[in-house]
Formats: C-alpha cells, sequence, structure tokens
C-alpha cells in the first residue's frame, strides 16, 4: 500500500516539474519575441532615419588651372577667290581650263561666241566713220567761211553758224569714239580670262552653253551662276569665332595650331591677321582672323579645321566642377556641409572652362562643397557623407586603355589644363 502511493507521488511531482518547463518555455519564447520584435523595430527605425539623410559626396575647391586650352572649329578660306562671270551675251565656243588647273594672271579660261555683239560693234565702227565724214566737211566749210569774213560775200553771222557746226560734228565724233570703244571693251570680254596666279577651283560651263552678260551661264531653271572660280591658295586665312571669355588674350601676338581631319598627325601654325573687335549678339563671339602659309598646296579653301589656342589661366581664382552648382530664384548656390548639415551659400561665378567654373565670390579654399546637390536640397537638412565614385566628377576623366588622346579631340568649348591639381583632389 505504501509503495503504491510513493509511485503516485512520485508520478505527481513528475508532471508538476513537466508543466512548469512547458511555462518557463512559453514565457521565455514569449520574452525572446518582445524583444526581437523590439530590436527588429528599432533597427528599422534607424535604417529609416539613416534612408532619410541624403548621401553626398563631398569636393574641395581647387585652384584654376596655370593654362587655359581652347580647341575652336574654323573654316579655311582662301587668299584670294573670285567667282567669274560673263559680261558679254552670247554662246560658248571653247573652254580651256578644267578643275584643279594651276592658271597665270591673263591666262585664258574660255571664249563666247557672241554674233550680236559683233553686229554691233562693226555698226558702231560704220557710224564713227560717217560722224568723221560729216566733221571733215564740217571742218573745211567752217575754213572757208572764216577766210570770206572780211569781204562783202558773207555776213558775220554765217561764219559763226559754220564754226558751230564743225564744233557740234565734233562732239558727234567724240560720242561715236567711245562708242567704238565701249563695244571695243565688250569684244575683250569674250574672251575669259584669269584675273590673278591660282588654281580653277569651279567650271561650270560648256561648249554651247548659253551665257548672260553680268549674270554667268543660265541653267535649264534660269538661275544665273559663275562661270569658272580662281582661288590663290598660297596663303589661306583662318576664320574662328571666339567666345567672349577668351577675347581678352587676342591680340597680334595670338597664334594657334592648326589640325585638319585629311592630315590627323600635322600641325599648321598659324597668326593672327585682324578681328571683327565686335561681338556676335547671337553667340557672343568674336570673329577673328588668322592666316597660314600653304606652300604645298595641302589646304584647300572652304574647308574645315580645329584651332587650338593656349592661354594663360588664373591659378588665383579657385574652381568647382559644374554640377556642384544650384540654380534657383535666390541665385547661383552652393551646398556647404558643416557637421553633415547642408549650409546654401550664395555665389559669383567666373569664367567657365567646361567641366568646371571660377568662384568669383562667396567660396573659400577649405569649404567642402556637396559634388551633386538635388533639386530638393535645402538649408540645415541632414546629409550623410559617403565616398566619391572613382572617376565620377572629375574635372578630366583618367584615359582609357588605347584610347585617343582627349586634348587631340574637336571641341566647341574650352578644356581645363590637363595637369590641374584638382584632378586628384576629387578622386
Amino acid at each position: 500500500m505504501n509503495q503504491v502511493h510513493s509511485v503516485g507521488q512520485h508520478r505527481k511531482g513528475r508532471g508538476r516539474l513537466i508543466l512548469l518547463i512547458i511555462l518557463a518555455i512559453a514565457i521565455f519564447l514569449a520574452i525572446w519575441g518582445v524583444l526581437q520584435r523590439t530590436a527588429h523595430y528599432n533597427s528599422l527605425t534607424n535604417e529609416a532615419e539613416d534612408l532619410a539623410r541624403a548621401r553626398v559626396s563631398l569636393v574641395s575647391p581647387q585652384p584654376g588651372p596655370n593654362v587655359r586650352k581652347l580647341n575652336l572649329p574654323a573654316n579655311l578660306s582662301a587668299w584670294y577667290q573670285a567667282p567669274i562671270y560673263a559680261q558679254v551675251s552670247g554662246y560658248v565656243k571653247m573652254w580651256y581650263k578644267d578643275y584643279g588647273a594651276h592658271v597665270k594672271t591673263g591666262d585664258l579660261l574660255a571664249e563666247i561666241n557672241t554674233p550680236s555683239l559683233d553686229a554691233q560693234y562693226e555698226a558702231a565702227k560704220a557710224n564713227y566713220n560717217v560722224v568723221m565724214a560729216r566733221y571733215k566737211l564740217a571742218v573745211i566749210t567752217a575754213k572757208r567761211w572764216a577766210a570770206l569774213r572780211g569781204t562783202q560775200a558773207v555776213s558775220r553771222q554765217e561764219v559763226d553758224v559754220q564754226a558751230a557746226n564743225a564744233a557740234a560734228e565734233k562732239a558727234q565724233v567724240d560720242q561715236a569714239q567711245h562708242e567704238v570703244e565701249r563695244y571695243e571693251a565688250l569684244e575683250n570680254f569674250k574672251k575669259i580670262v584669269a584675273p590673278f596666279d591660282g588654281i580653277v577651283t569651279s567650271r561650270r560651263v560648256n561648249v554651247g552653253d548659253y551665257v548672260n552678260a553680268g549674270g554667268g551661264d543660265v541653267n535649264a531653271r534660269g538661275n544665273a551662276s559663275e562661270l569658272f572660280t580662281v582661288a590663290d591658295i598660297h596663303r589661306m586665312r583662318v576664320f574662328v569665332s571666339v567666345p567672349q571669355d577668351y577675347a581678352s588674350v587676342i591680340s597680334k601676338h595670338l597664334t594657334a595650331k592648326l589640325t585638319v581631319p585629311q592630315y590627323a598627325e600635322r600641325e599648321y601654325n598659324a597668326t593672327f591677321l585682324a578681328t571683327a573687335q565686335a561681338f556676335n549678339p547671337a553667340t557672343r563671339t568674336v570673329t577673328t582672323e588668322l592666316t597660314v602659309n600653304n606652300d604645298d598646296s595641302s589646304l584647300w579653301p572652304d574647308s574645315y579645321a580645329t584651332a587650338h589656342f593656349t592661354a594663360p589661366g588664373d591659378p588665383g581664382v579657385l574652381i568647382v566642377p559644374v554640377n556642384a552648382l544650384i540654380f534657383r530664384a535666390q541665385g547661383t548656390q552652393l551646398a556647404k556641409v558643416i557637421n553633415n548639415r547642408v549650409h546654401l551659400v550664395d555665389v559669383t561665378v567666373g569664367i567657365n572652362y567646361g567641366t568646371t567654373i571660377q568662384i568669383l565670390k562667396g567660396l573659400k579654399a577649405n569649404d567642402q562643397i556637396v559634388a551633386n546637390p538635388t533639386a530638393d536640397m535645402l538649408e540645415g537638412d541632414e546629409v550623410k557623407v559617403v565616398p566619391t565614385t572613382r572617376g565620377y566628377n572629375d574635372a578630366v576623366a583618367a584615359p582609357r586603355k588605347n584610347a585617343p588622346n582627349p586634348h587631340d579631340d574637336t571641341r566647341a568649348m574650352p578644356e581645363d589644363d590637363a595637369s590641374s591639381p584638382e584632378d586628384g583632389a576629387r578622386r
């Protein structure tokens, strides 16, 4: 009996123990769940707060480049270039010089048949002969009447009339002579000749074409064009539109290196010739004329070139990436970061170098500014500073392997000096 009671007590105690263990496990799981939920909530809160802060990369202002380089498109023109039109109407008898022909002053280019002009010339000479005969008769008559002036045979009035008639006939002779000379000049225009030494760059005439006086070759649509174009290319004129920012470097000492697409490895030395001294209101550029020797005739008129200018820089003025600027109603601003807080400052900008720009006022050399501010960035915003992406926001990115030299590229805007110290500071 005692043994049975003892077994019952033992079973009862073990059941309580199991119950307590289960209860303890349940309490532990509940507490662990609460702790996990609290930790997850705190983690999400911290992550949300972290994500709410804009990620920014910072750059420092850098001194301006010691040398500014400017590559601008240029147009080449012949030293002299003359379109040659017909001065008489008729049909082309023959042309003698074709495209690319080297000609000297007075060389015959073409001849024109002018039957109508020839008839008018002959008529003018015949009229001159008639007038000259009348003049001679009037002179003889006037002399005879003058010899009878002292006699009673003629009156003084009649003598004066004959003298005046001779003078009138002399005027008619002069008129007829000028008319003959005019037609002689037109006859000379039947021969089209080169006005100077050069090369025939165009021939727009063929045998049998009708040409119009002063209008050149008349095509099927009635439009007139020049018969020939002759160009003197022993020297070339180079026309470049220089931006207003660089107008201060234009002087008689200005030089440039010229490159053309057909001779990529060759450079031509161009020197200053003239400048317009006035800006184009549409482009804010000034037309500047350079000149270059072309003794080997490798440069052709109306071709495209790139003019490479080098001008002194201004290292005393700070520069920043153009992407760092903020344009708002308040003006041009930069976003400085102090203790992870944004502070917007008004700045005055100077020369735009393409990827960088001068800051004349509002910035110090030790300031840290946001490289790429967002449009919604406001004063006092908290930000998180992150490292800059390699190669991003660099003034001059590192060239790829086997890539062409970036300074050989044709550009329409200024580029910074390749040795500018801003490159390493932004990486």
